[in-house]
């Protein structure tokens, strides 16, 4: 089963949805720019189309192992922005006992690997300390790196290329996870030592064995941007689905398999999240509890009348590959593993599993109502405001 998972960035939801007045760019005669750079802060107004062009525009030096965020690419489409230049620094990098020094503006392990372009298994230990040389080092951070020991397993016929912090053959086998059977061999004795480079065989005397890759789905993380406007979908990065080998001992009987039963699985590559972000902006104008009902003009000249509802969404959420689940967003819309609010509607008009436009944001038909007969372009949109239970 494919897991997803939300993450709310509470902050974005509230400079959109809070109380206040917000500064409009041309009221302002530009975009005011709010900058920190080496603990000092400056503010300015700027014209630019991208923060890069407004930093050069302020004769604001980068050296090319810097890093500012928001990327100096971003084009600017709101009012005001708080820009951050983290300067590149040295850093060494002890891995496995060799000592290199980097430049990074990075302070965390997995940021500082990928921006020297140093590879990080899912496996290795890394961590960053402060220096206590730091005269000698000429560096105040140090990234320790412990790789975990290489090897290929043969597991049940089926070899893969696999790494452990395991000491010992014993230790492996239990760390992923393969309970030996009484029928079962290994190619070395299980106090042996794992080092690099080495083969384990695993193999089952009498009974077949057949091991098969399945794919482990990524999860998504969800960034709602207030600077976007509602309706504003992208994928930041793209997630990577992982691979898991599971091992079945099958039972053959005049040729055909009779039983099956699995015995081992490990996973051989981790899946990469997906971060999507979506638009905000505006969001205080959609559908509201206070509202009960609004109309609302799409893309394309349809007029929505937009209603709400309350009800547990779990048997309806088997559609579309759902299995059932879904979740409740910061707003207290429901959506559904991809971010999508469920929406009841005519599928008359819009077949299930589509994906319509709200005042709330995009959301896709799972359901429908009595109230299409009166209204066949109006959409229900599923929420919890009312038992306020998640359910």
């Amino acid at each position: 089963m494919v897991w997803r998972f939300l993450t709310v960035v509470v902050a974005l939801a509230l400079a959109t949805l809070g109380v206040g007045a917000i500064v409009k760019a041309e009221e302002q005669d530009g975009r005011l720019i709010t900058l920190y750079d080496r603990g000092v802060k400056s503010v300015f107004l700027s014209h630019e189309k991208t923060i890069g062009e407004a930093l050069k525009a302020q004769h604001i030096e980068l050296d090319a192992r810097d890093t500012v965020e928001p990327s100096v690419d971003e084009e600017m489409v709101a009012p005001d922005y708080h820009v951050n230049i983290y300067r590149a620094r040295p850093v060494i990098v002890v891995d496995d006992g060799t000592r290199t020094k980097v430049m990074s503006p990075y302070q965390t392990a997995e940021r500082i690997a990928k921006d020297a372009d140093i590879t990080l298994y899912p496996e290795d230990e890394a961590k960053v300390s402060r220096s206590s040389e730091l005269v000698g080092d000429g560096a105040g951070l140090v990234l320790t790196i412990d790789r975990a020991v290489h090897f290929t397993f043969d597991l049940y016929g089926k070899k893969n290329a696999v790494r452990t912090h395991a000491n010992t053959v014993k230790e492996m086998l239990k760390e992923k996870g393969v309970t030996l059977g009484a029928d079962d061999r290994v190619s070395a004795g299980i106090n042996t030592p794992m080092t690099e480079g080495m083969e384990v065989r695993v193999w089952r005397e009498g009974k077949q064995t057949i091991t098969e890759e399945q794919p482990i789905g990524f999860a998504v993380e969800f960034v709602y941007d207030a600077d976007r406007p509602v309706g504003y979908r992208a994928v930041q990065t793209p997630g990577t689905a992982g691979i898991r080998a599971v091992t079945y001992e099958i039972e053959i009987k005049d040729g055909a398999e009779i039983s099956r039963k699995e015995i081992a699985r490990i996973v051989t590559s981790q899946p990469a999240k997906q971060i999507v972000a979506i638009g905000i902006k505006g969001l205080n104008n959609g559908l509201t509890r206070g509202k009960g009902a609004l109309f609302h003009t799409d893309s394309k000249g349809v007029v929505h009348r937009e209603t709400y509802y309350d009800l547990d969404m779990g048997r309806v959420m088997y559609s579309c590959g759902q299995g059932g689940a879904y979740s409740v967003r910061f707003d207290g819309m429901k959506i559904d593993a991809e971010g999508y609010i469920i929406v009841a509607a005519n599928y008359a008009r819009y077949p299930k599993c589509s994906v319509v436009e709200t005042s709330a944001g995009p959301g896709r038909v799972y359901d429908t109502g009595g109230f299409v007969s009166h209204h066949p372009d109006g959409f229900d949109l599923a929420t919890d405001w009312s038992n306020n239970n998640g359910r």
